[in-house]
């Protein structure tokens, strides 16, 4: 070990490079992912997301991942909203965005924090270092419970006594050998609130989800046509949803995101859907420029937008949707049909 000193030091390097927790684990403390991972695979709750079953054997084990790790430091950053985002979704006309996606993209914001608290772990010990940001072969959920930054709740997200649910998690995995904190325990206790408010019944059961149903996974990941019926069920959401984080209890001891480049864009604080349906490829990729957003390119994210007018209610959107029927993308153009029908039914 290299000492007590040094972990507190880097305790409160994290601090200083503006995570809110840092705590640390080994890469042996999560023995039940592979066959948790397993199951969730042969269930075909992925659904398109391939790139989970690829290589299952490194997300499952961190040794497998990178055989010299010997310390896995596990850091939180809160990005808590300053209003209620479930309010959103009362405006039919407008999209709703998921917190985390309203403002800069995160990936890059705490990558930069993990490279500093890094190349000073480096100096102080000695040591080799990788980091990972939630775009590896990296089971960061389980590896933040095992490390005590929080639990994974019956949404399967981490929850965090000192956080509540709204924070993004970073990982230095390191050969320097560090003092490892206590797991957390389950403290969902009777709630489901959670599970209850799901608009598509994502969760077959607490602690499982069923990517194939969830919004975040529908509107984000999943390419092609939703199937319809879960197509009312998106509501206005037109990029991830926050329904289960909203009302998780533990929120009450949620912290004020320190960054400010996690606070909402204008652009994407309840944005026109009728704005937002007539962009192009072009228009797409400069209004979400620097937001994960853009990952998911112009089709898919207009998919997205037809499907919330649809479900609008609104008549003066009906002209909108017409436009989209004469996409060039036959997805778009099969969300908006949906969509003039929805409308017309709605109307008549």
């Amino acid at each position: 070990m290299n000492g007590p000193d040094l972990k507190s030091r880097l305790q409160t390097e994290a601090r200083d490079a503006g995570f809110a927790m840092c705590r640390v684990t080994g890469p042996d403390a999560i023995p039940d992912v592979p066959d948790r991972l397993a199951a969730f695979l042969e269930a075909g709750r992925h659904g398109q997301m391939g790139w989970l079953a690829d290589r299952a054997s490194w997300r499952s084990a961190p040794s497998v991942l990178w055989p010299d790790v010997r310390s896995i430091v596990m850091l939180a950053e809160p990005y808590t909203p300053e209003h209620d985002p479930l309010e959103d979704l009362a405006h039919k006309d407008r999209g709703v965005v998921s917190v985390y996606a309203r403002g800069r993209d995160y990936h890059d914001i705490v990558k930069k924090r993990l490279k500093r608290v890094a190349r000073w772990l480096v100096a102080e010990a000695d040591c080799e270092v990788k980091v990972f940001v939630d775009t590896a072969l990296v089971a960061e959920k389980p590896l933040g419970e095992a490390a005590g930054l929080g639990w994974q709740g019956k949404h399967t997200n981490l929850v965090s006594r000192e956080l509540g649910n709204w924070f993004f998690i970073g990982a230095i995995f390191t050969t320097a050998e560090l003092e490892p904190d206590p797991a957390e325990i389950d403290h969902c206790g009777s709630c489901r609130r959670c599970l209850d408010i799901c608009p598509t019944d994502a969760f077959p059961a607490p602690y499982q989800l069923d990517a194939r149903r969830c919004i975040s996974y529908l509107t984000i990941e999943h390419k092609g046509p939703i199937d319809e019926a879960l197509r009312p069920g998106l509501g206005n959401r037109i990029y991830g949803c926050d329904d289960c984080l909203a009302v998780c209890p533990w929120n009450k001891f949620a912290k004020s995101g320190r960054d400010q480049r996690f606070a909402a864009r204008g652009d994407l604080d309840a944005p026109p859907l009728a704005t937002l349906a007539a962009l192009d490829d072009a228009g797409f990729r400069a209004r979400f420029a620097g937001s994960p957003i853009k990952r998911t390119g112009r089709d898919r994210f207009v998919r997205n937008v037809a499907y919330a007018i649809g479900n609008s209610g609104r008549a003066d959107l009906l002209p909108i949707a017409q436009d989209l029927v004469e996409d060039s993308d036959s997805v778009v153009a099969d969300a908006a049909r949906w969509a003039v029908e929805r409308l017309r039914r709605a109307r008549d």
